[in-house]
């Protein structure tokens, strides 16, 4: 099954800053199953234990929120890391168009869309959570949600035109944005159309990051994605999504022995035709992103315009790894 068409190419330049803003991850909820893989309304009572933690999940009158569901939370937190990067303040309201949003994730923008959104909502509102899930450096052990609001908000006349979207997340969600608990994926998330697909993803991201291997039990990965299914229906699934090769980043292998094995496509990035960086460039500029309270995709996609364009005039980079680190260094920092 390929990836869902990239349905934006061109985005919307008239709207917020989307092509700057690059997709953000909370690591609670990429390393635990708290959101369902069903397509249909899910109405289970789960519980969860793994890695010292536990986790009761109770479902909403619409259900469980489901890993589509989640597009609405990794929007919300990329748009309030970008101003934290920013320096700028945040806080737990995050307003933005309902357009927006469906650009951000590769949505069709018609048909039943906006009606998908405010079930989404629901599910993210009314589902209680029960953990021992820590975020920020705390433990939530109250009943929670992961928003407290959300919703739609209308231009008061006889139209009542959609104006925007509100959302108000939980302080379980903030304390990990506050505590930069959060990892950047790939925009191709949000093509993949399999539920396990981009579960999988997520926890390739979190626990392989640019590893050269990450390794972890076939059952124990089942418990981790949080599906139902029977192991072997389970295995048959991983193969296809194998076979079909389209996790962003990572290639999976499954041994004979139920061994699932992780690692990234490639050490090093093209990230032109003409332009490449080592590993030591871009380690070396993420701890310089770090450090001035930058976003390092958004440095690396200005220090790549700016050498491409150099490179078009006949002066290429000689090192591209040194050009770029040095870049980064030359930048204003954002942090107070």
């Amino acid at each position: 099954m390929p990836l869902l068409p990239d349905r934006h190419p061109q985005k919307d330049f008239f709207i917020l800053d989307i092509s700057d803003v690059v997709p953000k991850d909370d690591t609670a909820s990429m390393e635990h199953p708290m959101f369902s893989l069903a397509t249909k309304p899910d109405m289970r009572w789960l519980r969860y234990e793994g890695g010292g933690v536990k986790l009761q999940i109770e479902p909403s009158g619409r259900g469980l929120p489901t890993i589509f569901d989640k597009d609405i939370l990794i929007f919300c937190i990329s748009q309030l890391m970008h101003r934290k990067n920013q320096g700028k303040p945040i806080g737990k309201k995050v307003q933005f168009s309902a357009r927006e949003l469906l650009i951000a994730t590769n949505r069709r923008t018609g048909g039943n869309s906006y009606q998908r959104l405010e079930d989404a909502f629901s599910r993210l509102r009314g589902t209680n959570f029960k953990s021992t899930i820590r975020t920020g450096g705390k433990v939530e052990t109250r009943i929670f949600g992961l928003i407290d609001e959300g919703g739609f908000v209308y231009q008061d006349n006889d139209s009542l035109r959609l104006d925007h979207c509100d959302v108000i997340l939980s302080d379980w969600l903030m304390r990990a944005i506050e505590a930069d608990e959060v990892v950047t994926i790939s925009n191709d998330y949000f093509r993949l159309r399999r539920p396990l697909e981009r579960r999988v993803y997520e926890i390739a991201r979190k626990h392989c990051g640019e590893q050269k291997r990450w390794h972890i039990g076939l059952e124990k990965l089942q418990a981790k994605t949080g599906s139902n299914a029977a192991l072997k229906k389970f295995r048959h699934n991983l193969r296809q999504i194998i076979q079909e090769d389209n996790t962003p980043f990572y290639r999976i292998e499954l041994t004979p022995d139920d061994l699932v094995i992780f690692r990234p496509r490639s050490t090093k990035k093209v990230i032109s035709p003409a332009i490449t960086l080592p590993d030591w460039a871009e380690d070396q500029a993420r701890q310089v992103a770090h450090e001035k309270g930058r976003d390092y995709y958004a440095m690396r996609s200005d220090w790549l315009a700016f050498a491409q364009a150099e490179a078009d005039k006949g002066n290429p980079a000689r090192n591209a790894g040194a050009a770029f680190v040095a870049y980064c260094k030359k930048q204003k920092t954002l942090r107070g």
